[in-house]
């Protein structure tokens, strides 16, 4: 029988911690769990939850949210992308667009839509008009669009790609030396890819791990499994998700992630390249950067580049809390925000505002 909240709340409150403990939890839903159940309340003092960079709309680099932007305002497309992305600002003047939601109050056709099924519905509606979709995402959220391409697209369908892995990223922050003690790796990346992605976090960094859930008590139990393993010096990757995460992750995702995808170096934003953390599209016919060359612009590659006084790079980086950021509640809110990670619901500064912190 699984264990309640309260019930794995009472074991972690009966170890024996001598110190204060860092654990990052990477998923920008975790974060979001974590902060609407008010975990870090009722937690031993001890604990400290740090944000990570698993926000894919607060990463999306500057110079693809401006090229969106560009090819729906001067190009005769319909640009379809998630609901997030809409509101994510780009550094630029005032009298120009900083957003596609400006772009769109300013003319362009650009549509916000839930998933890449949508996207196609919207194609093959309009068979004689061009369909942009900007997809942006994680894992979780290209293997959709991957399924979509390989499955076959209509040829008024582009892609505009903006996908990362996550892994990387975490890599990353343990070679520069960021400093926490354990990780709670992100539940539905390791539903597609798989929990042995995460074994590295053990093999060479030498640091505790478990992959959580988005309930409290998934989560509970995943910080339970890594406090235990600080305490006994015998660290190991817990899965505390088994119901969907599986050793080898989905086959079928994966198979259409390298069907139809390239890994490449890519740009996050507030962070900067990261080797192989990218996906790119292997068929050239379906890439809106190849149909429309002229829009790729290098000089917008502003790379660790956030708004002027934004620290949200920080809060990705995990070197500073939300509400510490020199912007947050002042200039920076969810009516009105200056960086991205006051505007997805996966960004830690939405999701700690949301919860009340001010």
């Amino acid at each position: 029988m699984s264990l309640t909240a309260p019930q794995w709340l009472e074991k972690i409150r009966a170890l024996p911690l001598s110190s204060k403990v860092k654990i990052m939890n990477v998923c920008g839903g975790h974060e979001r769990a974590i902060t609407m159940a008010g975990l870090r309340s009722v937690l031993p003092a001890q604990i400290e939850l740090i944000p990570g960079p698993g926000c894919p709309v607060c990463i999306c680099p500057e110079e693809d949210i401006y090229t969106a932007i560009q090819l729906a305002l001067k190009e005769k497309i319909t640009l379809v992308t998630f609901g997030d992305m809409l509101r994510v600002p780009v550094n630029v003047s005032k009298k120009s667009a900083r957003s596609l939601e400006q772009a769109k109050a300013m003319g362009a056709d650009i549509r916000p839509i839930a998933s890449p099924l949508e996207a196609l519905q919207i194609a093959q509606q309009q068979p004689k008009q061009t369909i942009v979709f900007f997809a942006a995402g994680f894992e979780t959220t290209i293997a959709p669009v991957a399924a979509l391409i390989a499955q076959g697209i209509p040829n008024n369908l582009l892609i505009l790609l903006s996908g990362r892995l996550t892994w990387p990223a975490v890599a990353l922050l343990l070679e520069t030396g960021v400093a926490f003690d354990a990780l709670i790796a992100p539940g539905h990346v390791a539903t597609v890819m798989g929990a042995e992605e995460w074994q590295f976090v053990v093999e060479k960094y030498h640091l505790p791990a478990a992959i959580a859930g988005f309930t409290p008590e998934s989560l509970l139990a995943a910080l339970y499994s890594i406090l235990r393993q600080l305490i006994e010096q015998n660290y190991f990757l817990d899965n505390c998700y088994p119901q969907v995460v599986k050793p080898k992750g989905n086959p079928t995702a994966q198979r259409y992630l390298s069907t139809t995808m390239m890994i490449v170096d890519a740009n996050w934003r507030g962070i900067g390249m990261i080797p192989v953390s990218g996906f790119s599209l292997k068929e050239s016919q379906a890439d809106a950067r190849v149909q429309f060359p002229d829009y790729a612009q290098e000089t917008r590659q502003r790379r660790g580049e956030m708004p002027p006084g934004c620290d949200c790079a920080q809060v990705l980086l995990g070197h500073i809390y939300p509400n510490q950021c020199r912007l947050y509640g002042n200039a920076c809110t969810p009516r009105s925000p200056v960086g991205p990670c006051m505007v997805s619901d996966e960004g830690a500064c939405r999701i700690w505002w949301a919860g009340g912190v001010r």
